[in-house]
């Protein structure tokens, strides 16, 4: 009778563990079912804090070039500026590059190559909070894209109080080496 009962009370054992057992499966079940439909859901919403990411890329999906077009130099001098890259600028510059301004205080055109400009450029880059340039209509450019004359405006913002706007052309020269683009001489047309 003492083995009757503990097979009867180990059946029972046994069947309330199972029972247990698909009442617990049965609320896995249930959670993931809740969370698959909250998955879903939410994954459907705008994060406001996660913008949908810009696509306006190149031709080959790129936000830089590979300067095998003229254009190309122009997409990435923007990229260099917007995103303060001196690799992306150096690879624009020609090793025999002239840079020419007027300095309208002595009423001279002044010079400096490319160890210069990119020396002055990185000091643009660490010195600014934010650079937005505009690339806007190519006034004039001869047959070959070798010379290229294009207005532009640019911000400069040094902090929130002291933002300098410039408007004005650049007349390049632009010289083929390797299949690449590159500027060999700039002569700044600007109202800086």
């Amino acid at each position: 009778m003492i083995l009757e009962n503990s097979g009867l009370l180990l059946n029972g054992l046994i069947l309330k563990r199972k029972t247990n057992q698909v009442g617990a499966n049965l609320k896995v079940a249930y959670t993931d079912i809740i969370l698959l439909t909250l998955s879903i859901f939410i994954g459907g919403c705008v994060n406001p804090f996660a913008p949908a990411m810009d696509k306006s890329t190149n031709s080959n999906g790129s936000l830089i070039s590979d300067l095998k077009t003229v254009n190309g130099v122009f997409q990435n001098f923007q990229y260099a500026y917007t995103f303060k890259d001196t690799l992306i600028y150096g690879q624009l510059i020609a090793n025999d590059f002239v840079f020419t301004y007027h300095d309208y205080d002595l009423g001279v055109d002044k010079s400096w190559g490319r160890d210069d400009e990119m020396k002055v450029t990185y000091g643009l880059f660490q010195n600014t909070q934010r650079l937005d340039l505009i690339w806007n209509d190519i006034v004039s450019m001869t047959g070959d894209s070798t010379r290229i004359i294009r207005s532009f405006n640019l911000t400069i913002t040094f902090n929130p109080t002291d933002i300098v706007y410039i408007d004005g052309k650049v007349n390049l020269e632009l010289i083929k080496i390797d299949g690449k683009w590159k500027i060999r001489r700039w002569i700044d047309e600007s109202n800086f």
